[in-house]
């Protein structure tokens, strides 16, 4: 019987030697199936913000001027490129920190800095907030200028005859995709503008993908580029230098990640029904979808519909203000520790992987084909002067044939496109956050295409396409110089331990043992003890629950029951910025302001 009973004991302790292998297979196969799941819904839930933002940095006034650089100076400018990209992450990344941190975006941070200061109010407000406002407007119609320049001549590149006014028009007609969706400044992410605006991403990627893996790209040279050359420091290539600058690290973007970053993409509460389980569920819940929708576009033909879908594409007004309205950082309350913990590092990372995977290789890219195919070239040299997309255009379909240079347009239309909706929708951000007017997206385009549209038509009657070609360069230089404006406060708030601290209650027990209670508790249950509890983690310590059963424990059997005292204290979490990248970051602002300094000596002194 001992023997028996040894051998049931042995056969009893290690189950897993008995397992058979295809049931550990089937359970290694079991937890990848769940990790993929878990790894697939959390890409889904916080990648988008990146991408949206990553539009921004290869518009077409990037375009102009990485053309401009290799055209003129080959790969020597590639490492401009690759600072410019790391400084447009930083400062996008700061960006995000502080609409995750805070729950506003810069716009309206810089409302609370600037406009109800107890001290000298009228100074603060109008020598400093309203220009800044004007600033980040100008920004705006900049940027809209170089979307609408760079989609007309895509157009222009595809059909001919078709005259450079008509795409101005045909590429305002993509405001219908902005009423179509669902407002995607709202708390929560509008999935369905987000996977749009990476569709156009991608094609934008894999068209210049193409075009360079045809062209003849020495790719030894191409990589010695990112390493700093005597080129930067020449009158043209500093230029040309603050041209990339200005076109890739884009103001506009700062204001829209930030407000971006505010959005709940990870709810604290978990719903337990994954719409993965069932197919049938899966199945159902698309037919019932595409019911509705069929139902909804029914309902939208509708005289009634048609009026209020009118006067809601053309509204503007003041934003709803509170009935107390918040007017500095003091009686401003941040997100909780929670909401940072889930979204921050989240939101970093997929703003570092989409602004280096996408934007970064889609600027290196276009600069590398400029450089095979004039500087490099037959016929290439900087004595040919710097290259427009018309000139791109035009070689490509010699050196490379007709498909590479559709290509090369169907990616520069894809660019203008998405980068004109995402200006769009910062121009909505900065009006609300800095003057509290809130402007319908049909509107704000509208009148931003307006004032890009008067110096665009004058330059193109004027002096034709050489003349647009350089208004898109002149476009970038002006966005580098009011860089340095939205950059300051940006790096101000992000440096503020006051601004950037996120609170934290912490609460102690102290609690007494019923007499009756065994003395042989743990060492946790010694009385007069305190426990630290973190409210944030919604379990409990053991010893609270200890406390709760003697307690319950006192009144079955009538004891006297003993004190519990419970004191709460608040303490701040300090998310602003380390040291380090205080450096660099401020460092970064000197190093572009001084830069514009030198531009806009060398231009007044006619030397570019």
């Amino acid at each position: 019987m001992a023997g028996a009973s040894s051998i049931t004991a042995s056969s009893g302790s290690s189950p897993a030697a008995v397992q058979p292998s295809g049931t550990r297979s089937g359970n290694v196969g079991a937890r990848v199936r769940d990790t993929t799941k878990k790894v697939v819904k959390h890409l889904v839930k916080h990648t988008g913000t990146g991408i949206v933002c990553a539009v921004a940095y290869f518009d077409p006034g990037n375009w102009g001027v990485d053309l401009q650089a290799g055209s003129e100076f080959g790969y020597k400018l590639l490492f401009v490129v690759l600072l410019a990209g790391l400084i447009a992450v930083f400062m996008q990344c700061l960006a995000s920190r502080l609409g995750v941190v805070t729950g506003l975006d810069l716009a309206a941070h810089c409302r609370l800095l600037l406009h109800s200061r107890p001290n000298h109010t009228r100074f603060w407000r109008w020598a400093v907030l309203y220009p800044l406002y004007a600033l980040s407007e100008i920004a705006i119609i900049a940027t809209d200028l170089a979307e609408l320049l760079g989609s007309a001549i895509a157009l222009n590149l595809m059909y001919p005859s078709l005259p450079l006014y008509a795409g101005v028009v045909l590429t305002a007609l993509d405001v219908l995709f902005l009423l179509a969706m669902k407002d995607p400044l709202s708390g929560s992410p509008v999935k369905p503008f987000e996977i749009i605006i990476a569709i156009m991403v991608f094609t934008v990627l894999i068209c210049m993908g193409v075009i360079v893996s045809k062209a003849s790209v020495h790719w030894g040279d191409a990589f010695d580029g990112f390493v700093p050359s005597s080129a930067l420091v020449s009158p043209g290539g500093l230029y040309t230098a603050i041209g990339i600058l200005g076109a890739t690290v884009m103001p506009h973007s700062l204001f829209l990640g930030s407000a971006l970053a505010t959005q709940e993409r990870e709810p604290e509460e978990e719903e337990l029904n994954e719409k993965w389980e069932s197919s049938s569920t899966l199945a159902s819940t698309v037919a019932d979808k595409a019911r509705s929708f069929v139902a909804n576009v029914k309902a939208g033909f509708s005289r009634e519909s048609l009026v209020r879908g009118t006067k809601e594409a053309f509204r503007m007004g003041r934003v709803e203000e509170e009935d107390h309205p918040i007017r500095s950082h003091a009686e401003h309350e941040n997100h909780s520790l929670g909401f940072v913990r889930r979204h921050l590092t989240h939101g970093v990372v997929d703003m570092v992987v989409s602004l280096l995977g996408l934007a970064l290789v889609v600027n290196a890219l276009i600069v590398i084909l400029a450089s095979a195919v004039f500087f490099y070239g037959p016929n290439g040299g900087p004595s040919n002067g710097p290259a427009t997309l018309f000139d791109a255009y035009d070689l490509l379909v010699g050196r490379l044939g007709k498909a590479a240079a559709g290509l090369f347009a169907l990616a520069l239309l894809a660019a203008g496109q998405s980068s004109s909706i995402v200006a769009t929708l910062a121009g909505q951000v900065i009006s609300e956050g800095f003057i509290r007017w809130k402007v319908s997206p049909v509107l704000r385009r509208l009148l931003t295409r307006c004032l890009g549209l008067i110096p665009s038509v004058i330059v193109a009657a004027a002096l034709g396409r050489a003349g647009v070609s350089t208004l898109l360069v002149i476009s970038q230089v002006v966005l580098s110089i009011v860089l340095p404006f939205i950059i300051f406060p940006l790096l101000w708030l992000c440096s503020s331990k006051d601004v950037m601290s996120v609170k934290r209650t912490i609460t102690s027990t102290k609690h007494f043992k019923n007499a009756s209670q065994s003395s042989s508790s743990t060492a946790s249950s010694v009385p007069g003890m305190w426990t630290h509890i973190d409210v944030n983690n919604p379990t409990r310590s053991i010893d609270e629950v200890d406390s709760q059963a003697a307690e319950e424990d006192a009144r079955g059997s009538g004891n006297a029951l003993r004190t519990v005292d419970v004191e709460a204290a608040e303490e701040k979490v300090d998310f602003s910025m380390g040291i380090v990248a205080k450096v660099f970051g401020w460092s970064m602002w000197l190093l572009i302001v001084l830069a514009n300094g030198y531009a806009i000596v060398t231009l007044a002194l006619g030397e570019n």
